[in-house]
């Protein structure tokens, strides 16, 4: 069952991916029907991540009062109407409008399903399970991809096939009730025995169901008579995990990802590749690989760790930009090749994961009470860089040149292996409450998961001491 719950979950993320990447295909034609300059290129493209900036903002306010199923409900029926209104724009202005109301959707449920994934799954899996939604964005890519080829010559049926997905997400998430986490917070107690029996496959008198319910209302005892706010971000206990949250977001798009997703077809015209059909079946291309390279990360996720991972992901990822700036600042076609190998291997690390891995990481770091307003934060950050970096790249290539740009991107993975050495903790197989007893322990945070990252017994009685007190404070 749990997998079913991943599986619907992970339909918003399709649809993150299929908005992302549907523009590669349309932007040829919208140049010459609505005679976009380089400036309202990047401003419709970035419309999306624009929108989601907003989304995210009042994700967590909403996925608190409404509750995670209601609010990815909501958010399925932005993602077909917004489908529908892009496939009838008649302008920039009106195509403009309807990408920020797909980006408002892709800001809530890019916050909300990775949650609503990671509330039900079991600790063990966790790792690998929130994963299914960024195989589900990179699944999105390539379906955009393949629709933006089968359909070159209509980018009006490009956008309006995204309703389809809306479609299935409203309909999925409808059967389905809402995490035990966020029933027992509105002291649903029989609701959540109920959700945890049903997702773990347990009949709702076996005594696991009360021993994992036991352990989310101790979790959320510690925060009886006070509701989150955005002033416990930056107490002591949040802090270490809203800093991880929103620097590994920031470095992800700083990899420059989503200027290779939506720009593609343009990446590779700079590299060498003249022929519009070449330019979309290579992009196909990446696509496949950025699909594919995920299945890797989802496997070595829950087995080698977050930590190793990302010190892989970020090498992979400065390499492959690397290459990209070499290729790219010489007009030699031999070294044309070698940008095209460099962008394959960038891809591949990037999918097995800075892709996935922060996503997975801000659905699990933050403490419960802090947890919606967190993930808030750490996506506002993920969609304003977003942002910046889609709106700046056609302008950046045109004034500086592929090789620039790339090598820019490049020193942001080199500082990401820096970042992660000193901040990040190691999270895989330890249990969301387990997470939160650390962080209220004091330790640095980059202790957890470690050889010492068992709590100690001096630092068992600060957080007996802490929780007699009560608060985040």
């Amino acid at each position: 069952m749990i997998y079913l719950v991943a599986a619907i979950a992970g339909m918003a993320g399709f649809l993150f991916g299929f908005d992302e990447g549907v523009i590669a295909g349309a932007l040829g034609m919208l140049r010459g029907q609505f005679g976009m300059t380089p400036f309202l290129e990047g401003l419709v493209t970035s419309a999306v991540p624009f929108g989601a900036l907003f989304g995210s903002l009042v994700a967590g306010w909403m996925a608190d009062a409404l509750g995670r199923r209601r609010t990815l409900l909501l958010a399925g029926l932005l993602f077909v109407l917004g489908a529908l209104a892009a496939g009838g724009a008649l302008g920039n202005a009106t195509l403009g409008v309807a990408r920020l109301a797909l980006g408002f959707a892709v800001g809530l449920a890019a916050i909300v399903a990775p949650l609503y994934i990671s509330e039900n799954a079991p600790a063990e899996k966790r790792g690998m399970l929130v994963s299914i939604y960024q195989l589900a964005i990179t699944l999105g890519i390539l379906g955009a991809y393949l629709v933006g080829y089968a359909f070159s010559d209509s980018w009006r049926i490009m956008f309006a096939i995204g309703a389809l997905p809306g479609v299935a997400l409203a309909l999925g998430i409808a059967l389905m009730s809402d995490t035990p986490r966020w029933l027992t917070t509105q002291g649903k107690v029989d609701e959540a025995r109920a959700a945890i029996a049903r997702v773990r496959g347990w009949t709702v008198n076996d005594p696991r169901v009360d021993n994992e319910l036991q352990a989310i209302r101790s979790a959320a005892a510690l925060e009886k008579g006070s509701t989150g706010s955005w002033g416990d971000l930056v107490t002591p206990v949040v802090r270490p995990a809203l800093v991880v949250g929103v620097g590994l977001f920031l470095l992800q798009q700083l990899s420059g990802i989503n200027a290779v997703i939506y720009y593609a077809p343009t990446v590779f015209r700079e590299a060498g590749f003249d022929a519009h059909s070449i330019q979309l079946l290579a992009t196909m291309g990446i696509g496949i690989v950025n699909v594919l390279m995920t299945f890797v990360g989802m496997a070595f996720i829950d087995r080698i760790g977050r930590r190793k991972l990302l010190y892989w992901g970020f090498a992979g990822t400065a390499l492959g930009l690397g290459m990209i700036a070499v290729g790219a600042a010489t007009e030699a076609r031999a070294l044309d090749m070698i940008a095209i190998i460099g962008l394959t291997v960038y891809v591949g690390a990037f999918a097995a994961s800075i892709g996935p891995l922060p996503w997975v990481m801000m659905s699990e770091i933050f403490p419960l009470k802090a947890r919606a307003q967190g993930m808030s934060i750490a996506s506002v950050a993920n969609w304003g860089m977003n942002f910046i970096v889609v709106f700046s790249f056609p302008v950046f290539v045109t004034s500086f040149g592929l090789a620039w740009v790339f090598g820019f991107y490049a020193l942001f993975c080199l500082i990401g292996l820096v970042f992660t050495w000193r901040l990040v903790p190691e999270t895989s197989g330890i249990s969301l409450e387990k997470i939160e007893e650390h962080l209220r322990s004091g330790r640095p945070f980059r202790e957890l998961g470690g050889r010492s990252g068992a709590l100690g017994a001096a630092a068992a009685s600060r957080v007996a001491a802490h929780n007699r007190a009560g608060g985040l404070q």
